[in-house]
């Protein structure tokens, strides 16, 4: 016999059984899980993390080989422009990721971008390096080769649920489907000769491609910007156009806008320097090729003419147009009357809604031009239960007013979304941290001095403080669009003491932010304030949704009982004791109908044998024999002055709060900045 015979039987025998293996993992039949996360991007697995931590049963489905594949390619030109700042004078972990744009929240200080890359302005490549470090040492659990084509809802007994079906025909079941497939479907404009334009998807990244030609590039966004940047530096000259006017993001705060980092081309427009800017509608253009009188020259490219559906009405020639239908033979000087070599469409991107059949696809919104799905003020479709929207594609809830659509805004509405599914699916309540009323202004000034949440989403994500007499719970980071269903959404009730709404805004009205008196430093006129500061809502009981529906236009809530601007800061620290700390002490004694200042134990002593009701600070500490709390202001008795026998808050009125912030006096000082 031979002496190799036996191995090879065993050599065929293992096979067999890897093979019967390899068929048992690729076993078509449905896979239930309470959560199917659809994406491996920066938001689903952020969501993945939070899933992991509360040790529910869900699985991140992505079609690529590998996380965050959409920075394999985009952005094209291979430069992030969220910032990546590393040195910020602090070791505070919290308030150092007010300025950490790309990095996720997790319980590990080293799982931060800066890990991969120290770059400011990190290159894209960095990403995805950064997201797989992320999945693998978290232990996500990701499947990948998973590509979903079919999305459908069924109703079962005990709800509403969804199926996923991949490219193999295999189904995925799933409770509760969260959606973080992104936005990676290029918009595109249909016009006469669109099929001529180039796709900022599919254009070449070589500047040398671009050498001594005219390019015209529709959109005026950071990727048009982006994509002129590149180029300008060979192409003879760039125009952008689109319907709107340049937007910039240090004038309109929001970061989707044009960043100072893109936008070199403002300068050689301005500068004459043959680059240009314009402004029409891209559904009223037309691209066209002029015909040749006896044919193209060998050769050469037949150049790209900007016109106007109405001079272009031969369909016969396609997008071929004669000298007459230009409209430079009728306006001579017609600003875009020269020939082009290229046209590029840097329009952007939208969500992908072809995979959801008609039982499950959420409705388009009516902002961003219907790109985006509409949802509610916490995440979940319209027509929709049980299906929530994450990470950029849930943009359409503060589309142009947040940071929701970028990686530093969404990974505090994706944690809003986990407390929601927490309350509503397992009925754990939104994390909440109870105190005593005396120390909810020490809370509050850590917030807003530290607090990355509210910091980036601002007029979308604020704390709520829940009055309960001498105690109050602090609500960290809630949806302020869902106030009004607050107690469902969170498992807290509202007392009739009330609630406190703490928001992050900016000033309401429109103003040159370079010119003088662009900032405001008169505390007394805190509600004047333009730059970001902290604004405070006391309302006596829950807002309705009728009141919210009807709030003043630009506001984040309706009108409350009293309100109170803290007057914004050139450093945007909020801990003066003049300016910042009195009179919001001031608004809080007027909102809890308490004395919160602290005292020492003799002035608590003293005020006890005379007073029928010493301050809460005494009654909590000096009474219950607990001594002086170490945080927090002391009070001598020499500056308490005569205490009233029943409590009466010290200082304004509280109708000064109803129609302004700060305090009595002004300072003397006027700087602008």
């Amino acid at each position: 016999m031979d002496s190799t015979l036996p191995c090879l039987v065993l050599a065929l025998v293992l096979i067999g059984c890897l093979g019967c293996l390899s068929d048992s993992h690729q076993h078509t039949g449905p896979r239930s899980h309470q959560y199917c996360v659809l994406g491996a991007g920066p938001s689903g697995l952020q969501m993945g993390y939070f899933l992991s931590k509360a040790k529910r049963d869900y699985v991140i489905l992505e079609r690529n080989s590998g996380p965050g594949s959409f920075f394999n390619k985009y952005p094209r030109h291979r430069t992030l422009i969220s910032i990546n700042k590393i040195y910020t004078g602090t070791q505070n972990r919290e308030f150092n990721m007010r300025h950490d744009w790309n990095s996720l929240l997790s319980d590990r200080s080293d799982l931060l971008l800066k890990r991969v890359s120290r770059d400011f302005f990190p290159s894209a490549d960095t990403y995805p390096v950064y997201l797989s470090i992320f999945e693998k040492e978290l232990g996500l659990k990701v499947r990948y080769g998973v590509d979903i084509g079919r999305i459908q809802a069924v109703q079962t007994p005990e709800g509403r649920s969804y199926v996923l079906t991949d490219q193999h025909q295999s189904d995925y079941n799933c409770s509760i489907l969260l959606v973080a497939s992104g936005l990676w479907e290029p918009q595109k404009v249909e016009f006469p000769g669109s099929e001529l334009v180039e796709g900022y998807d599919s254009i070449s990244t070589d500047p040398e491609d671009y050498k001594d030609q005219a390019v015209l590039i529709l959109g005026k966004g950071n990727s048009a910007f982006e994509t002129a940047q590149s180029i300008s530096r060979r192409a003879h000259l760039v125009h952008i156009l689109s319907s709107n006017p340049v937007r910039l993001a240090w004038q309109t705060h929001y970061v989707g806008d044009v960043r100072a980092v893109n936008n070199e081309l403002l300068d050689t427009y301005q500068l004459k320097s043959m680059d240009g800017v314009a402004e029409i509608p891209l559904d009223k253009i037309a691209i066209s090729q002029l015909e040749e009188q006896g044919g193209s020259r060998l050769g050469t490219k037949e150049k790209l003419y900007l016109t106007l559906p109405h001079l272009h009405q031969d369909e016969k020639n396609g997008s071929a147009v004669t000298g007459e239908e230009t409209p430079a033979y009728h306006i001579d000087n017609f600003a875009m009357r020269k020939p082009y070599d290229r046209v590029i469409s840097c329009l952007g991107f939208k969500f992908n809604f072809s995979i959801f059949d008609s039982s499950s696809c959420p409705t388009a919104s009516d902002n961003a031009k219907g790109r985006l799905p509409r949802l509610t003020a916490w995440y979940e479709g319209e027509n929709t239960p049980n299906l929530f929207v994450l990470g950029t594609a849930a943009h359409s809830r503060d589309y142009r007013l947040s940071a929701g659509g970028f990686i530093h805004g969404f990974r505090y509405t994706v944690r809003s979304v986990h407390r929601v599914l927490e309350q509503r699916y397992h009925s754990n309540p939104w994390h909440s941290s109870k105190m005593p009323t005396t120390q909810v202004q020490s809370w509050i000034m850590k917030r807003i001095n530290e607090a990355s949440g509210p910091y980036q989403m601002f007029e979308v994500l604020g704390d709520v403080i829940l009055l309960r007499g001498s105690h109050c719970e602090y609500v960290e980071e809630f949806t302020l669009q869902a106030l009004p269903q607050f107690s469902s959404l969170s498992g807290h009730e509202v007392s009739h003491h009330g609630m406190i709404v703490l928001v992050l805004q900016y000033g309401k009205k429109k103003v040159d932010y370079l010119a003088r008196g662009r900032a405001n430093t008169d505390w007394t006129q805190a509600w004047k304030s333009n730059f970001l500061h902290p604004v405070l809502y006391y309302y006596d009981k829950l807002p309705t949704v009728e009141e919210m529906e009807r709030r003043p236009a630009g506001w984040p809530l309706p009108r409350p009982k009293l309100i109170h601007h803290v007057v914004e800061d050139f450093l945007t620290e909020w801990k003066t004791p003049v300016s910042h700390i009195q009179p919001l002490r001031r608004f809080l004694e007027h909102c809890t109908q308490t004395d919160l200042r602290a005292f020492y134990a003799e002035s608590c002593f003293r005020l006890s044998l005379t007073h029928r009701k010493p301050p809460l600070f005494c009654q909590q500490g000096y009474l219950k024999q607990q001594g002086v709390p170490r945080n927090g202001p002391l009070v001598d008795d020499q500056d308490v002055g005569p205490m009233p026998t029943e409590w009466e808050a010290p200082g304004l009125d509280p109708a000064y709060y109803r129609a302004h912030a700060g305090a009595s006096i002004s300072s003397g000082l006027k700087v602008d900045f």
